[in-house]
């Protein structure tokens, strides 16, 4: 388990896009964290790290969004709207884990037994105004 702490949103991306540098096809990201905890900053920095020239944004009505412009694609899903693992089969979610890109769920703690062993945990938590704590919880 490693830990790090950013002072601020840009210090939150610049880290996700280094941790980003080491993924390959088919990894699973699973983030955690209270709301305003700098998820979807993670995942701006995850996409920039990849090398895509696209802007992540919170894919919470939309439940995933598709970022095919980096080196790998990556599909950014969202569970905090879903009531039950159930609705994952409705969303393809299952399909996204083979496409050869890189699954990224925010809120993944929601449905945690529905994802791979092989999954990669990453926790934010808030300290105050922008400072974050972003801890590798990898098994």
């Amino acid at each position: 388990m490693a830990t790090f702490t950013s002072n601020s949103v840009a210090e939150t991306i610049a880290f996700a896009q280094n941790w980003a540098r080491q993924l390959l096809p088919n990894e699973v990201v699973g983030l955690v964290g209270d709301l305003g905890a700098g998820k979807t900053h993670f995942v701006k920095g995850l996409l920039q790290g990849l090398g895509s020239t696209e802007d992540a944004t919170s894919p919470t009505f939309t439940l995933v969004h598709e970022y095919r412009s980096g080196r790998l694609p990556v599909f950014h899903f969202d569970f905090y709207r879903l009531n039950q693992a159930a609705e994952l089969a409705e969303i393809g979610f299952d399909d996204y884990l083979e496409e050869g890109g890189i699954v990224v769920i925010e809120w993944a703690d929601r449905f945690a037994e529905a994802l791979p062993e092989r999954t990669r945990w990453i926790r934010l938590d808030a300290g105050g105004a922008s400072e974050r704590t972003i801890t590798d919880e990898t098994r």
